[in-house]
């Protein structure tokens, strides 16, 4: 079994649930799946997927709803999975944010093709980092400032690279802490405070910083 994460199956339809859960777990990927968004939301407040496999009409609402959402906290690579195919539809969910588009019906080897394309794409980090700066090597676990060893704790480092990844983007609290942590922030956002404080610190005379915005989240922002 892949233990790199779940691929969760957005879906209303129990024929295409099963089918498309059996080739997948067939193939050694962990799945879980929602048959509408509240289910969703549930699954992803819990635990962040690997990937996302989202139809657009739910009995409860819009798949492109949700997915503006999910921008908002999430980078996890999207299929979008619909009867919707025609070429105004692709582009608008593709401008949603959706990473690649499935039109109903389609091959089942086609949707395995696509959803491993999908994860391959998403596993492609670049192991260097750098915005104006500030450079970060991930593999080494390094960032610099001017080319000086900025001295990042492994909690800092790991701050610093989701916002090099997402900058001038609001990522709510939860979805750093789950980041830098490995897991739920459980209601305490001390520790994230004190971590961010350090880190807005260390990148004093960069021309960026980590913004605050109440009730929202943080921002990676230019000065």
């Amino acid at each position: 079994m892949n233990d790199d994460g779940y691929i969760l199956l957005v879906e209303d339809e129990p024929i295409i649930q099963k089918k498309n859960r059996n080739i997948l777990v067939r193939h050694g990927y962990s799945v879980r799946q929602a048959y509408t968004l509240a289910q969703a939301r549930e699954l992803i407040s819990d635990e962040s997927p690997r990937a996302i496999i989202l139809d657009i009409g739910l009995p409860d609402g819009s798949g492109l709803d949700f997915l503006y959402e999910l921008r908002q906290s999430s980078t996890a690579p999207v299929l979008m999975l619909t009867a919707m195919g025609t070429p105004e539809d692709i582009i608008r969910g593709l401008e949603a944010g959706g990473d690649d588009y499935l039109a109903k019906p389609y091959e089942l080897p086609v949707f395995l093709a696509r959803v491993q394309t999908l994860l391959r794409r998403a596993s492609m980090i670049p192991d260097a980092l750098s915005l104006g700066p500030i450079r970060i090597e991930v593999s080494s676990g390094k960032a610099y400032l001017n080319n000086n060893d900025m001295g990042l704790s492994q909690k800092e480092f790991a701050l610093l690279q989701q916002f090099l990844q997402n900058p001038e983007k609001i990522l709510t609290a939860e979805y750093i802490y789950k980041k830098a942590w490995g897991q739920k922030m459980h209601g305490d956002e001390n520790a994230l405070k004190v971590a961010i404080s350090r880190l807005r610190a260390k990148l004093a005379d960069s021309g960026w910083t980590v913004a605050a915005s109440r009730g929202e989240g943080y921002c990676f922002e230019r000065e």
